[in-house]
């Protein structure tokens, strides 16, 4: 059995490269990471409960952490858990998908999904109804 982590990278947890080299040294076989471009006040409860985690406002970019990660790791599996693909570009995303693979010599566990936070989907142009077809 194979089995990895799954950590909100921010500027108050563990830096995104020190997990995933603590992570690769312990045998673990993936990384992931997920995203949210920001939190909006009027956010509401978040699916795990009532409160959202206060790591939620201090969030990374997903792909300079995982870029970070590349760069310290050599076998590890490194992932995106979710990347919330309606919230980019289409040709901005597949470049920077394409730029994470490279530099993790194909490591790259691409992870998707559409997003639950109307706000912060509001605030990329993306009517909430919609998302999944995008």
């Amino acid at each position: 059995m194979d089995i990895g982590l799954l950590a909100f990278p921010s500027d108050i947890t563990m830096h995104p490269a020190e997990l995933a080299r603590e992570a690769e040294d312990r045998g673990f076989e993936s990384v992931f990471y997920p995203e949210h471009s920001h939190l909006p006040v009027d956010s509401g409860p978040w699916p795990g409960g009532p409160v959202i985690p206060d790591h939620y406002s201090h969030g990374l970019d997903l792909f300079a952490a995982l870029g970070a990660a590349a760069a310290v790791t050599t076998r590890i599996k490194l992932g995106s858990g979710i990347c919330l693909v309606p919230q980019h570009d289409a040709i901005w995303l597949a470049r920077q998908v394409a730029t994470i693979d490279h530099l993790s010599n194909g490591r790259f566990v691409f992870g998707i999904g559409f997003g639950w936070n109307k706000p912060e989907l509001a605030d990329h142009g993306v009517v909430f109804a919609d998302r999944r077809d995008m």
